[in-house]
């Protein structure tokens, strides 16, 4: 249990990361709204690149923030763990068919077909498998998770339940999409905000957000990573637009997040916080989404 001196600190902790995350990435896309075009062309491209960052800028504030006030590490943090190697590939394939087995469901359906040659196209449009894989990674998995989970979830987990915080988390990273959907170019964008696959879209985020923070319980931020690569990378190759085909994976990935945590404990600081009460004032600048 957090005394109420860390409880207090977690919600101070939790406003700073929002107010900072929401004020970077908003700011960002409001101006490439703003200045128009596509989103991956200038002059709009730079803010909206810029804008997937917000998460990232405001857990590093919060890191050194921690660290300059000589702070222990929040008691539900993961650290890094080599078996982390092991289970982000693991997650990785799951996350993959948790989008995969619907696609091919709705394919029999009589929804979209699924079609290997317009993911060869995708990748051929980014450049290349390396470009394509690259902006993959960056483009929301490194940029976000480090955020959203690596500093966001052990401080939430202080006081809520994992299912709890899953809607929580999960309701407010959806709000925190709903610019994008403004943008010309952007995967919202061609969805959007007032279309089936727009509120889809929106309800998507509580599952994946609980599939993620599960992710991170299990490896740490890596695993978070792999499981947020892999749901994206998986979902622009299929070209996932139809509502059938995402109310099948919304479906899917809840029923499988619910078995997963239901028939798992949490890990989240269970082997690593001895060491790191132990040693707070001394590793000041150790942090939660470094590992």
């Amino acid at each position: 249990m957090s005394t109420p001196r860390a409880a207090g600190r977690y919600r101070g902790d939790l406003l700073l990361f929002m107010a900072l995350a929401f004020t970077v990435s908003w700011a960002s896309w409001f101006t490439a709204i703003g200045l128009g075009g596509s989103a991956m062309a200038p002059p709009a491209v730079v803010p909206y690149l810029l804008g997937a960052f917000g998460p990232l800028v405001a857990a590093l504030v919060v890191r050194v923030r921690r660290g300059l006030r000589g702070e222990p590490v929040p008691e539900h943090a993961v650290r890094f763990r080599w078996q982390a190697l092991l289970w982000a590939p693991l997650l990785l394939v799951l996350a993959s068919a948790t989008v995969l087995g619907p696609a091919f469901l709705a394919q029999v359906a009589g929804g979209p077909a699924v079609s290997p040659e317009s993911a060869l196209d995708v990748v051929a449009n980014a450049g290349g498998p390396a470009a394509f894989l690259v902006s993959m990674v960056i483009s929301g998995p490194l940029s976000e998770e480090p955020g959203w989970r690596g500093t966001a979830y052990p401080r939430l987990r202080a006081s809520m339940g994992r299912f709890q915080i899953g809607l929580v988390l999960g309701v407010i990273w959806a709000v925190w999409h709903l610019p994008l959907f403004f943008i010309n170019g952007t995967v919202q964008n061609q969805l959007g905000l007032d279309s089936p696959s727009g509120v889809l879209f929106a309800v998507s985020n509580i599952p994946m957000t609980m599939l993620t923070c599960y992710a991170y319980e299990r490896g740490g931020v890596l695993a978070s990573i792999a499981v947020h690569f892999s749901v994206n990378t998986t979902m622009v190759l299929l070209g996932v637009h139809a509502p059938v085909t995402q109310a099948l994976i919304i479906g899917v990935q809840s029923i499988v997040v619910v078995l997963l945590l239901v028939t798992s404990r949490p890990q989240a600081g269970s082997d690593a916080m001895p060491m790191a009460r132990s040693q707070a004032k001394n590793l000041g600048g150790q942090e939660e989404f470094a590992r």
